[in-house]
């Protein structure tokens, strides 16, 4: 099932794809009051999706060109849980820039991105020189964990998943280096592009298998396979739930392959005007314009 967020006639509603037309179970009342305008509510509730579809008609269907679309979850309860440096080919292509000798990390390197950087597809993501002149984009797959759980083993902790989405980890990298740390310059406003759907776990059988990739104005600049991750997403949930409780409707980013800006030469950063398109295969095309704030 293919799920997500959008707003309709000033109204937000949770939504369920079904190839050119969204259905909106809200539409109808007792639906609205069993929570299906926030994503959220429902997974925390437990909601039986299928059963819900089993129930929908078509006086719910609205076209996709009708609605704004925004994330999934836009406005998530904690902060983006974010990967670094988990592909090797990144590792190589950053290093390279310090004449250093790529090697797997120890541990997973992990940090997060504000809620408030969260934008939805088709979203323009807002360019503020006087903040950030290095913007960089990150093509990742998402996961959406659906049922809570700590010290969660490898061995369930696929489990622990409600579904999968697409992420721009966008990156403003002048204030990353001058910072030292991620977190500003993870964090700056739209700086986190989520969607545009949730593809429920059901429907991807390997996440470890899927082609994910990143255009710039229709030119690849990333193209990689979720297979390469020095960390796979059992071994990254186990890692987060070791001290940590996961719960439904936390978002993790499982970091990005080779293939970014600043590693370029010379650098290639985002400018207005810019469009960028992060693609996993099976779940969805992720648009973003870059517009001056």
């Amino acid at each position: 099932m293919r799920l997500g967020t959008c707003r309709y006639q000033q109204q937000n509603y949770v939504f369920i794809e079904q190839a050119e037309y969204l259905l909106l179970p809200a539409l109808e009342p007792r639906f609205a009051q069993a929570g299906w305008q926030d994503l959220q509510t429902l997974l925390e509730q437990g909601t039986d999706f299928q059963a819900v579809l089993n129930q929908t008609s078509s006086r719910m269907q609205v076209p996709a060109s009708a609605v704004e679309w925004l994330a999934p979850l836009p406005r998530p309860r904690k902060n983006i849980m974010c990967l670094g440096l988990n592909y090797f080919e990144h590792i190589e292509e950053a290093l390279n820039l310090t004449g250093k000798t790529a090697k797997k990390p120890a541990y997973p390197i992990v940090f997060t991105k504000a809620v408030t950087s969260v934008i939805g597809h088709e979203t323009a993501v807002p360019y503020d020189p006087d903040t950030c002149s290095q913007l960089d984009w990150e093509c990742e797959l998402g996961v959406i964990i659906g049922k809570a759980g700590r010290k969660i083993s490898p061995d369930h902790a696929l489990e622990h998943i409600f579904g999968y989405t697409v992420i721009n980890d966008l990156s403003a990298r002048d204030l990353q280096l001058n910072h030292k740390q991620y977190f500003l310059g993870k964090s700056i406003d739209g700086g986190c592009p989520i969607g545009p759907v949730i593809v429920t776990q059901d429907e991807i059988a390997d996440p470890q298998n899927l082609n994910l990739a990143c255009r710039v104005n229709g030119v690849t600049k990333q193209a990689s396979n979720t297979g390469y991750m020095l960390f796979n997403i059992a071994e990254i949930i186990a890692t987060l739930s070791r001290g940590m409780r996961l719960e439904p409707g936390d978002i993790i980013a499982t970091g990005t392959p080779s293939g970014v800006g600043f590693a370029r030469n010379p650098p290639e950063y985002l400018h207005p005007g810019d469009c960028v398109e992060c693609e996993v295969e099976k779940i969805g095309v992720l648009r973003n314009r870059i517009s001056r704030a």
